[in-house]
């Protein structure tokens, strides 16, 4: 399983990487890919939508299930990756290059919060 240390993580399996403009980039972790299968859709919201952590705001669905994606911090989304919607299977192949959005954070004190690769790979392993 693939964690690469320079990110933060949250338990639902999503991944979070700091960008040096103030926004951040989410993506599915490398082990939420590898759970669902071949990705053969993606939904993704919209640029503009505002955020609450926690908050259920895409899909990913697979030839095995669907699976919401939710947001690991509050904010504002800022861009979609749309070439997702042509290429799910992107995320396949490298969950950490295919990201899903990006969004403006609203609180920067929640990114402290969230897991480091270490606390997260501990995680992955117990369940």
């Amino acid at each position: 399983m693939n964690v690469p240390p320079n990110l933060k993580y949250v338990a639902s399996h999503e991944w979070i990487r700091a960008e040096s403009d103030g926004t951040v980039t989410i993506g599915i972790t490398d082990h939420a890919q590898a759970a669902l299968g071949d990705l053969v859709y993606v939904e993704l919201p919209a640029p503009g939508r505002k955020l609450a952590a926690g908050e259920a705001c895409a899909i990913v669905e697979s030839v095995k299930a669907a699976s919401d994606v939710y947001a690991p911090v509050s904010g504002e989304v800022v861009a979609a990756n749309d070439a997702l919607s042509g290429t799910p299977e992107a995320v396949n192949q490298d969950a950490y290059a295919a990201w899903l959005f990006r969004l403006r954070p609203s609180e920067a004190s929640q990114l402290a919060a969230l897991m480091d690769a270490a606390a997260y790979s501990k995680l992955v392993a117990e369940s």
